[in-house]
């Protein structure tokens, strides 16, 4: 009898520690914006709610200054060794994992490099926002899985001359490439 509870008992043990395995959780980063540049634009990431994190299962962070930046990264690089994404909710700044939020395009929605994509926690804060401002479509995680990204050209031209006004208002210049600072925060 004892040898039979003995028994039960470290099968129980046993399968209570297993249940645990293959759960690993993902975290996303804080931003440090003097340090932080976009994975794939090399742009500065604002502690603001256009970025977006990848942590990979090796535990290292990628990070985005616009949910399109990470689209194209996946793009690029599969999926394979992604562990967690997340987005910000336009709202709060919290994040959320990209699977649970919900989506707002429009063409006219400014973001850092022109992709026009916002994200929300909740799908009634994307409904508000697209009551409220009268423009956008909801879009889910995996309607964003099956999208062309291509950034808004018109949009971004118009954001890399107001950049250079303010530059040569400020008697800098453009020349040269970098960081031109077009992360636009609410």
């Amino acid at each position: 009898m004892r040898k039979t509870i003995a028994v039960l008992l470290a099968a129980a043990f046993a399968l209570s520690a297993l249940s645990g395995c293959g759960k690993t959780k993902y975290e996303p980063v804080a931003i440090d914006e003097s340090l932080d540049k976009c994975t794939v634009c090399n742009m500065g990431v604002a502690d603001n709610s256009f970025a977006t994190e990848i942590i990979l299962k090796s535990k290292k962070a990628l990070k985005f200054d616009d949910l399109g930046d990470l689209f194209i990264w996946k793009q690029q690089n599969g999926t394979k060794d992604i562990g967690e994404q997340f987005v910000r909710d336009y709202n709060t700044k919290e994040w959320v994992k990209l699977s649970d939020a919900t989506y707002v395009y429009d063409k006219t929605i400014r973001t850092p490099m022109a992709y026009n994509v916002i994200s929300f926690k909740e799908k009634s804060d994307a409904e508000a926002f697209v009551s409220k401002e009268g423009i956008g479509q909801i879009l889910t995680a995996k309607d964003l899985d099956d999208r062309k990204w291509e950034m808004n050209e018109d949009m971004k031209k118009d954001m890399m001359s107001e950049h250079a006004d303010k530059m040569k208002a400020h008697g800098s210049s453009v020349e040269g490439g970098g960081d031109t600072g077009m992360t636009e925060s609410k």
